[in-house]
């Protein structure tokens, strides 16, 4: 849905598919290690440029290809040395990025409004993903601060999944926040899943997981991450240089929980939760 997006948006930008414009799409099905084959592939075709949704993609493009642009729908660039924000540090490298400033704070924030009496708070990582680590350290900062004690649990595949939540609800964790991951995304159902089967309330990152029963999401419209993304292909096809492009830091977020699912783990959704939420599920 997300790339039928993309493409819609290519289409209105006036880049029909069929009429000297085609794509090409490769997909890692949250297997991290596949990315630099497919980048790889891509990079021998000698594609006008690359859009990758995921840290991890971003970097196995970069890797791939110095001279091919690469646009970043989803992903962390500050601080990962894939392009540092502004125009004319992007080497081949430019589009959104996903860790707004203080948004680990809120998220973790969000947890402890929900679950306010937890000894210990959990965090769940993508071991995969270089962005990770700066999130990580923002939420340990904010856990400081508030005086929550956090925990971190790390993947490095999606078969970690289930351990890792076992591992969280034997610590006695009270929730645990999901850091953004494509692969945590392209499984999202079956962490959902995992969460409830292991009565921890979670806080994921886009309203998707809360679509799938997940509990609480707060972060960026995705959708618009891959609208913008074509807008950043279009300029680029047009002569504009990744270098020339700024990251785009996100200005807009939603609030979205599921009170099905609040029910089904014995919580009462806070009322200050709800009056800020953009959406709720019954």
């Amino acid at each position: 849905m997300l790339w039928a997006a993309f493409k819609q948006r290519m289409r209105e930008l006036g880049y029909e598919q069929g009429r000297g414009t085609s794509y090409e799409f490769r997909w890692a099905h949250g297997e991290p290690d596949r990315l630099p084959a497919l980048a790889a592939e891509l990079s021998a075709l000698n594609v006008d440029t690359i859009v990758t949704a995921g840290t991890p993609a971003a970097f196995a493009a970069q890797r791939a290809t110095t001279t091919i642009p690469i646009v970043m729908a989803t992903g962390v660039s500050v601080g990962t040395d894939l392009n540092q924000g502004q125009a004319g540090t992007g080497r081949n490298v430019t589009g959104m990025s996903d860790l707004a400033p203080g948004l680990s704070e809120q998220r973790l924030g969000l947890l402890r409004e929900l679950v306010p009496d937890a000894a210990l708070y959990a965090v769940l990582w993508d071991q995969t993903n270089p962005s990770g680590t700066l999130a990580i350290r923002e939420f340990q900062d904010a856990a400081h601060i508030s005086g929550s004690s956090l925990s971190v649990f790390g993947v490095q595949g999606l078969a970690g999944l289930d351990e890792a939540l076992a591992a969280m609800a034997r610590a006695g964790a009270g929730g645990f926040i999901v850091v953004p991951s494509a692969m945590f995304f392209a499984d999202r159902k079956r962490l959902v899943d995992l969460a409830l089967l292991h009565r921890l309330p979670a806080i994921y990152v886009r309203h998707e997981y809360v679509d799938v029963g997940g509990l609480m999401a707060y972060g960026t419209p995705i959708r618009d991450n891959y609208l913008r993304a074509a807008a950043y292909v279009d300029r680029i096809l047009k002569g504009a240089r990744p270098s020339d492009l700024p990251v785009e830091q996100p200005t807009a977020f939603e609030l979205t929980v599921n009170l099905k699912t609040a029910q089904a783990l014995g919580l009462a959704m806070p009322r200050s939760i709800l009056l800020r939420a953009h959406q709720v599920r019954d």
